[in-house]
């Protein structure tokens, strides 16, 4: 079986780690895989990126050109047009000659919609966000048009009944209908969902598949040898928040969290940002703050997560987040709001909690509940467990591989 998996980069961004974890769990299940990308950031061979000068030009040049259709909106959140032109990736993906191509995150001018109908081997598609199945944001937030046709795309702050958003459904419910050989995976329940209730994917096999984590390097790290060795306080109860742009995305909930932690009545505690430098005009808490700005490799982040009391992830709308599972799999149990995919990992009261959607209040009581709970050993255990049950990578590529021998399957015997 040869895998080719299809992704923007190895290394940038939470579905290029996901992406590449699969990549590495799939190699060690002895597949033969390879990593297409249109940024590559590691040394591993079997990623294969853009060499010469000129064609890591034309892959800046495709991230430029995929944004010029929204020169004409006042775009307020994350949307992709899949303006510009592959340059040769198809060609590249079809001259590889895989059994299978696995599609992940492909935007920022990396594989135009087009270009899809032209790769020849059976495709599997991965969401890690809604970007797929509607009219070009990435998450639709209150929305619900992706079960129609778009239009009046609120992402864009457009009144046009015909704007691009309707414009590029359009092209996706053309170009999908010409693919036959095409599955979709939801990588939490709720996307699965959302993707079985859309127009454009509706009458497709949809499964729910999540990202898998190695639990042999995410795993719990002595506390007080994690503070000692990151320079933090061993006495005081650590509260983490991190993401990518932790603290300047809206999505990210740092409005929120900020809300909820000057309601906090615990006071022996202190605060961890990573994802974020500090900011020009910190925010002032009654307890001190750390921004440790980003983290690169793996064992910071064990040890980060090792350090803290608790994770928070107040995310206003979140599919599988890796953080989440990070920290869960080094038995820091997570607090965060009962959305998107949160719950396939989070169990309220067991190894976490759930907070009701956008209610600071209860996202403080949440934190509080963690903070000063008496089986914090047994929830950290929890916390564990549900990642070595659900989510270990051995798991779950096994369940890919499942996957991908029934798809190459279904075109050996013409059954599409």
């Amino acid at each position: 079986m040869k895998i080719l998996i299809v992704n923007f980069s190895d290394m940038e961004g939470g579905a290029a780690r996901a992406a590449y974890r699969l990549h590495t769990s799939l190699l060690k299940e002895d597949i033969d895989c390879q990593m297409l990308v249109l940024r590559k950031r590691s040394e591993d061979d079997t990623v294969i990126g853009p060499t010469s000068i000129a064609r890591k030009f034309t892959a800046k040049l495709q991230s430029i050109i995929n944004t010029f259709p929204l020169k004409y909106y006042d775009c307020k959140d994350e949307f992709s047009a899949s303006f510009s032109p592959s340059f040769q990736i198809v060609e590249k993906i079809n001259k590889l000659n895989p059994d299978l191509v696995h599609l992940h995150w492909i935007n920022a001018g990396f594989l135009k919609i087009e270009d899809l109908k032209k790769i020849k081997a059976p495709i599997v598609w991965s969401l890690h966000d809604m970007w797929a199945f509607t009219g070009g944001c990435h998450y639709a937030d209150t929305c619900v048009s992706y079960t129609a046709n778009c239009g009046n795309c609120p992402v864009l702050n457009s009144i046009k009944e015909n704007d691009l958003s309707r414009d590029i459904f359009k092209r996706k419910q053309k170009i999908f209908f010409e693919i036959n050989n095409l599955t979709i995976v939801g990588l939490s329940k709720w996307l699965e969902t959302c993707a079985k209730s859309s127009t454009l994917f509706k009458n497709r096999e949809v499964v729910n598949l999540p990202n898998p984590i190695d639990t042999s390097v995410f795993k719990p790290f002595a506390k007080e040898e994690a503070r000692s060795l990151l320079g933090l306080p061993k006495k005081k109860k650590l509260i983490l928040f991190g993401a990518m742009s932790a603290t300047s995305n809206p999505r990210k909930g740092f409005i929120e969290l900020k809300s909820a932690l000057k309601k906090l009545q615990t006071r022996d505690i202190e605060f961890l940002v990573f994802g974020s430098d500090q900011p020009k005009d910190p925010q002032e808490f009654d307890f001190k703050t750390h921004y440790l700005g980003q983290l690169n490799t793996d064992i910071s982040l064990v040890k980060l997560y090792s350090a803290a009391d608790v994770m928070i992830v107040p995310s206003l709308q979140e599919n599988l987040s890796n953080v989440i599972l990070e920290s869960l799999s080094c038995g820091t149990p997570v607090v965060g709001f009962k959305i998107g995919g949160n719950s396939d990992m989070i169990e309220h009261k067991i190894n976490g909690y759930l907070a009701e959607p956008y209610e600071t209040d209860d996202l403080a009581h949440g934190i509080e509940w963690v903070l000063n709970n008496e089986n914090s050993k047994e929830i950290s255990k929890m916390a564990r467990d549900k990642v070595l049950k659900n989510f270990d990578s051995k798991l779950v590529a096994k369940k890919y591989i499942e996957l991908y021998n029934k798809n190459i399957e279904k075109k050996t015997t013409g059954s599409y």
